[in-house]
């Protein structure tokens, strides 16, 4: 990840909540989520439901027809309405695809605060995405909620940039290696971090309580209390994240060996699921390019 440089904010009372206040370029989409996924937990529900909570939101209903029409699903044949979509991926497909859309109308910008270009944040959400997903697997944990608290682990960063691009331009907060980031001039210069502000972002948007306490606490994810064990598979989710963006020739991140605890994982363990989501990171490449 690239560095910013570091300048000074205006002495002004500035929150968490004020930052989230202000967010005006966020779309509600990621409010669909926590409402999709028990329609897809509630063997009632029925396909009226899940097409209609899809189709409140057109880039969501957009996003999900362009997968739909890709040549992974559509063999030759295309379709052109949100219930022939959601037919064609599937039940099981439908949640991730509408997550990756969500993700996508959030996360694809860059963010000058940071230094951080479109690709870079991409990546890194993406790849937190999929090591989360994996981890879950691993752990008995949820699959849908690992995969999107790794994809929506930066969301914070989105909108203190946000805030900065109108009140502070100049801005620059500065990176250090995993396991600090950007926390270090967050806290200097703002007084808060982007996990703070991520986790009333998940709030607002009406996520389960763990969840929200996950984001806040995946600096210091054995402080999260009853969400503990979802903090903690975050922080190793960032890891392997971590090791798989790793520019060339810097050296692999220290790993706090006493996070992976309430998960029951080792150094070993999560050096082999390093190699597993470089794999999946590749896949999932070949599959957006597929789709563009």
């Amino acid at each position: 990840m690239s560095t910013g440089s570091q300048t000074s904010a205006k002495s002004v009372p500035l929150t968490p909540a004020k930052i989230v206040q202000e967010v005006r370029d966020l779309p509600a989409a990621p409010k669909v989520l926590p409402k999709l996924r028990r329609l897809l937990g509630d063997g009632n529900s029925s396909m009226d439901e899940i097409v209609g909570l899809i189709r409140i939101e057109p880039g969501i209903a957009a996003r999900l027809l362009q997968v739909s029409n890709s040549a992974v699903y559509s063999k030759g044949n295309r379709c052109s309405s949100v219930d022939e979509a959601v037919g064609r991926v599937g039940y099981d497909q439908v949640y991730d695809m509408v997550m990756h859309a969500v993700a996508a109308q959030v996360l694809v910008r860059p963010l000058s605060t940071y230094n951080l270009e479109t690709d870079t944040l991409w990546r890194y959400s993406v790849v937190g995405g999929l090591a989360a997903e994996l981890l879950a697997t691993m752990t008995g944990e949820s699959r849908e909620t690992a995969y999107t608290l790794g994809l929506l682990h930066q969301i914070g960063m989105v909108a203190i940039d946000g805030w900065a691009l109108r009140h502070q331009p100049t801005l620059g907060l500065a990176w250090r290696p995993f396991p600090r980031e950007y926390t270090g001039s967050e806290k200097a210069l703002l007084g808060f971090t982007h996990a703070e502000v991520g986790a009333l972002l998940l709030k607002r948007w009406e996520f389960p309580g763990e969840m929200v306490e996950a984001l806040r606490c995946q600096y210091a994810p054995l402080e999260a209390g009853a969400a503990s064990k979802l903090a903690c598979l975050l922080y190793a989710a960032k890891w392997v994240r971590s090791v798989v963006c790793l520019p060339e020739g810097e050296e692999t991140p220290a790993l706090d060996e006493a996070c992976l605890s309430p998960i029951r994982l080792d150094l070993k363990r999560m050096e082999a699921l390093v190699e597993e989501v470089k794999v999946r990171a590749a896949d999932m490449k070949d599959l957006m390019d597929m789709e563009g």
